[in-house]
């Protein structure tokens, strides 16, 4: 993998968590170096960006201050993946991280070519959400 992907996909990581980047402008610029998707593990901390080719890159994200919840919570991933969506004020990347790990979200996978992000539990539970149109 390149260095110019690469950075791509740190800047997009920083990006979330220091909330100077939305989630559409993320997909784009991941989209744009030529990703298909990611994988964010809370248990890990980590967020694994993937090519086509099968080529990953894997980097540290923020540490968790709490464990992921043992329960899946799906009305509750719904809520905070609402506010997400509208940008709430207040919201932020890392609030919403808490608040799907509360939840029982032990991690997400983004495929941009389905359209959509699969939220899982850590007993594989799952939630899955389509982009908006």
């Amino acid at each position: 993998m390149d260095d110019r992907v690469i950075k791509v996909a740190e800047r997009c990581l920083h990006g979330a968590e220091d909330n100077s980047m939305t989630f559409p402008q993320i997909v784009g610029a991941l989209m744009q170096a030529g990703f298909e998707g990611y994988a964010i593990d809370f248990r890990r901390a980590t967020a694994t960006y993937y090519l086509p080719d099968g080529d990953s890159i894997v980097l540290p994200t923020h540490r968790p201050e709490a464990p992921v919840a043992p329960d899946f919570d799906p009305p509750a991933v719904q809520a905070a993946i609402k506010e997400a969506q509208q940008l709430v004020p207040g919201y932020t990347y890392l609030g919403f991280c808490r608040k799907v790990m509360a939840a029982g979200c032990a991690g997400y996978i983004v495929s941009f070519s389905g359209r959509r992000a699969l939220y899982f539990g850590r007993t594989a539970e799952t939630h899955v959400e389509r982009f908006p149109q």
